[in-house]
């Protein structure tokens, strides 16, 4: 999900305050930007499926900011991993989320302390590349997670979720909420958002399933990633369409702006509503019952897999190539695809009965 179009579909996740602190959980990118940044996964030597396991190994973990509750609770997910591998966390990052130079300089720091592989969620693709480069010449695996940079700087990237899992999942969620039937609208960030937009082309494909057939998309609106103008959107969509039965929103801006309108509304609980969301967001809505379900990928998830891919590449398990497999512990087993990147899986739904579990 950055680039930069995924930074605007997922928000100012950034607009204010609270929300800019969920930029990072909605701007990383996904699968499908790092096949389009082209080039191939850095890899050197051949991967020894049945290689023991190392022990004793240092992981630097550095996140696009430190003390974010998204990062905290990715990183988390990470130290616990490493923990239970034998091995040392240890986390480094800038303050400020924006703090490109201050990456570069942590990953230098990284290097010159010689730790054994580093776990990188990228501000700025670019401008990490020859920091991270470097470390790879100096025998440190690199793992990029959350955020990539081009993959010829690193040797594997964890993705939260696929493209495709992303757009299917969420008819999927609001279809078992309106029992397959009715009149649904999805309320996107920017038109121009080429996440968003291919998020909503797999919506629409997934549409054309039979059992959608008394399932119908009555508008696509656009509320900006801004939180005023999304919250009209709403008000519009209902006032156009009094039997809507559902909206789908793709974007945490529009996700909460729609579930305040609909909180305050006679529609409340009678249009249903999901999308991605953060939990820290939605709490309030899914506890009132304005929401029963929304979807995002789990960061402590995210960070465990990033640790336990890290060690599997120090531990010459595999190499980032496409192809090869490796085993996660309880995650399960994992294949490389193209690029060296690593699908974390569908995204995480959250509801009455787990949200208190989060804190993102």
């Amino acid at each position: 999900m950055r680039k930069s179009t995924l930074r605007r579909s997922c928000a100012a996740l950034a607009t204010a305050t609270s929300l800019a602190l969920a930029l990072t959980a909605c701007g990383g990118t996904t699968k499908k930007d790092v096949a389009n940044e082209g080039g191939g996964a850095a890899t050197a030597g051949k991967a020894d499926p049945n290689a023991a396991t190392k022990k004793g190994l240092t992981v630097g973990f550095l996140p696009k900011q430190v003390n974010n509750p998204y990062f905290t609770s990715a990183d988390k997910g990470g130290e616990k991993a490493l923990a239970e591998l034998g091995s040392k966390y240890k986390e480094v990052g800038p303050s400020s989320a924006t703090d490109t130079s201050g990456q570069v300089s942590y990953v230098n720091t990284l290097t010159q302390q010689q730790v054994d592989a580093m776990a990188v969620s990228a501000q700025d693709p670019g401008a990490l590349c020859t920091a991270l480069k470097q470390a790879m010449k100096n025998g440190i695996k690199v793992v990029t997670y959350d955020s990539d940079t081009t993959a010829g700087c690193r040797n594997a990237f964890v993705s939260q979720a696929s493209a495709e899992d992303l757009g299917r999942t969420e008819v999927q969620l609001l279809a078992k909420q309106i029992g397959y039937k009715g009149e649904i609208a999805i309320l996107s960030a920017a038109q121009t958002a080429t996440n968003q937009n291919t998020w909503i082309d797999f919506m629409k494909d997934e549409l054309k399933k039979p059992e959608y057939k008394n399932m119908k998309l009555v508008k696509t609106a656009y509320g900006n990633d801004d939180a005023q103008q999304s919250f009209q959107q709403t008000q519009g969509l209902l006032q156009e369409y009094p039997n809507l039965k559902g909206i789908i929103s793709p974007t945490t801006v529009g996700i909460k702006a729609a579930a305040q309108y609909l909180s305050g509304s006679k529609y409340k609980g009678k249009v249903k509503l999901t999308g991605l969301g953060t939990p820290n967001d939605m709490r309030k809505y899914v506890k009132n019952g304005t929401v029963e379900a929304f979807e995002l990928w789990d960061p402590a998830k995210l960070g465990e897999l990033a640790a336990r891919t890290a060690v599997a590449l120090s531990s010459g398990q595999i190499t980032g190539k496409e192809g090869e497999t490796f085993k996660a512990g309880s995650m399960g087993e994992y294949t490389i695809g193209k690029d060296g990147v690593i699908s974390l899986g569908k995204p995480t739904v959250f509801d009455a009965k787990n949200i208190d579990q989060f804190n993102f």
